[in-house]
């Protein structure tokens, strides 16, 4: 189709494009923390993010993720590492934002069924899978 941008194949097909955050707040007991999701269906936790809709801009996807799956509104600010690995047979990537939270209110979903604010130490512990650790450090290195 004209106008469509297509990712290139990978050894295992099309790439599967995602994008989302690591979502941050001025803590009241911690001067920084951040949100961490957890999916049933996965039973992991991990950063807010899911697959992008045809044609999305990789930002914007971002910040609707954060939304839906969070219920909290944000600021992006600076771009993060993209993580590539592979799901299913399929390579996945997902862009990443540092994003601070500016109001909202989580209510359990579909995906997600909690929503936890961590300070950063206590987030790198409670994250499931290693790929997602090393954007706690990306965090603290962008806020000083």
């Amino acid at each position: 189709m004209t106008g469509q941008r297509r990712e290139p194949p990978g050894p295992g097909g099309d790439v599967v494009r995602a994008a989302g955050c690591v979502l941050w707040r001025r803590g009241e007991r911690h001067p920084v923390e951040v949100a961490l999701v957890h999916r049933p269906k996965y039973d992991d936790w991990s950063w807010p993010k899911g697959k992008l809709k045809r044609g999305e801009d990789p930002l914007r996807g971002a910040v609707r993720e954060v939304l839906e799956e969070t219920g909290m509104r944000c600021v992006p600010g600076a771009a993060l590492e993209t993580s590539r690995y592979v799901v299913d047979g399929r390579p996945k990537e997902v862009h990443y934002w540092l994003a601070e939270a500016v109001g909202g209110a989580f209510a359990p979903n579909k995906e997600v069924d909690e929503v936890v604010w961590l300070p950063p130490a206590d987030a790198r512990l409670r994250l499931t899978h290693d790929r997602d650790r090393p954007l706690v450090d990306a965090l603290l290195a962008e806020l000083g």
